[in-house]
């Protein structure tokens, strides 16, 4: 991936106007992943976008790359990523795009895409697309062109899979849930699923005006949605991102449920049934309490490089179900091909119902390490990592935590960032841990 020049690992993301997020990059980009992607014969691609003002800029951008390449589009209209995953399967596409940078603010967008089996395109694929982006744009013949179209049913085609992934012979009724979808794509999605499992729903975050995605509120942002779940004396409490792949919760009384928290929710409950296949995939941020809890249960776990893609990877490579990161991205390859919000959620609620418990009941006998996150900025030419005082320090921490902690330094793989995280069972130790590492590292840095 390091290799890449317009991909990252969630396809191509960044300021709305600035390269690569521009009009004509677009066409081009429609353009080469077109004639890449109709080789094998099908033609026909299908493109959802989320609530994003620039969304329309892009969406027509891309729309007359991808005609010009001789391929037919469809268009779904602001709908979650993980929503364009299984629709792409569902008709049949040779791919699906989605316009969206996810959790990002406004100004900023991205476009990326699905193969026709729902998941991330391969590494092959991505390169050649790469390699005709440097290329003269080649329309083919008029008659060759390709069509637009609308599908206009796609809302509710995801609603009724969403409701799939949760058991019939269960029930949402006497459960009040609020639910932000932070003005994105989820907005018409969420509640809806909700409410006709049973639920009593309480919606924020659902008015997009095309700037408003993801402001102060969605699963970047909790303070919003623990103000309504007490305001309304709910149960319990959803949040999205933008695009609707991540989910945080929140417990009636206002504590956070993040992705790890889900993890070991969507394990033990797994484990419980007699459904676990394999392990679980963690990434090198999962917090070690969860390592500790797998450990003690007889459960394999393994770290993947931060990011759900490598998740996936790791996932498949295992044939495991279950991953997932601490900022919400949750996979469950026996329900979808990629992380879904949504359907995270459900498997919550299922665990709920079938324990007949609270959520806060059902997080009883876990709690999280203390992880104290400390990012160093440093010049280009310069490897902190690699001095032999950074490599003192971090050692010495590591036989002071012994087995009840862990150091981890990484490179950002967006800024000139040296991420500094260490993870203990006390508080004011990590953080004291944390600050003579990143210190050392800050003197190695200049």
């Amino acid at each position: 991936m390091s290799q890449r020049k317009y991909f990252g690992t969630d396809g191509v993301r960044g300021r709305v106007g600035d390269f690569p997020i521009t009009p004509d990059f677009a066409v081009k980009l429609g353009w080469a992943a077109g004639t890449v992607l109709s080789k094998s014969g099908n033609q026909r691609v299908l493109v959802g976008k989320d609530t994003r003002l620039s969304g329309y800029m892009l969406e027509s951008a891309l729309e007359a790359g991808l005609l010009s390449a001789g391929v037919s589009v469809e268009f779904l209209g602001p709908m979650p990523t993980p929503a364009v995953a299984y629709l792409t399967r569902n008709f049949r596409a040779a791919a699906g795009i989605v316009i969206s940078a996810s959790h990002n603010p406004y100004y900023d967008n991205g476009i990326k895409f699905f193969s026709d089996s729902g998941s991330k395109l391969p590494d092959a694929v991505e390169s050649e697309i790469e390699r005709l982006l440097d290329q003269e744009l080649v329309c083919v013949p008029s008659e060759q062109m390709g069509r637009a179209s609308r599908i206009d049913d796609a809302p509710g085609r995801y609603i009724e899979f969403c409701k799939s992934a949760f058991p019939s012979e269960l029930s949402l009724t006497g459960l009040s849930i609020v639910v932000d979808c932070a003005h994105g794509a989820t907005y018409h999605i969420a509640p809806d699923v909700l409410r006709e499992l049973g639920a009593q729903v309480i919606e924020i975050g659902t008015a997009p005006n095309g700037v408003n995605i993801n402001a102060n509120c969605g699963a970047t942002d909790l303070a919003a949605l623990q103000a309504a779940v007490k305001e309304h004396k709910a149960d319990l409490g959803f949040a999205l991102d933008g695009d609707g792949d991540r989910l945080m919760m929140v417990t009636a009384e206002g504590r956070i449920i993040d992705g790890d928290d889900v993890i070991y929710i969507l394990a033990r409950a797994a484990q419980q049934d007699g459904l676990l296949q394999g392990g679980i995939v963690g990434t090198l941020m999962s917090n070690f309490a969860l390592e500790k809890f797998f450990a003690e249960r007889n459960i394999p776990f393994v770290r993947a490089k931060v990011g759900d893609r490598y998740v996936m990877e790791e996932l498949v490579k295992r044939d495991w179900k279950i991953g997932g990161e601490n900022s919400g991205h949750i996979i469950n390859r026996q329900f979808h091909s990629t992380g879904d919000g949504i359907i995270a959620g459900l498997q919550v609620l299922t665990a709920m119902q079938r324990e007949q418990c609270s959520l806060a009941e059902l997080m009883k006998g876990f709690e999280k390490y203390p992880q104290t996150l400390i990012n160093v900025r440093f010049q280009a030419g310069s490897d902190p990592l690699s001095d032999e005082a950074v490599k003192a320090a971090v050692k010495d921490v590591e036989e002071r935590l012994g087995d009840e902690g862990r150091v981890l330094l990484r490179k950002s793989g967006t800024e000139p960032l040296i991420r500094v995280m260490v993870e203990g069972r006390d508080e004011q130790i990590t953080k004291s841990f944390a600050q003579q590492i990143a210190g050392e590292v800050e003197a190695a840095a200049n």
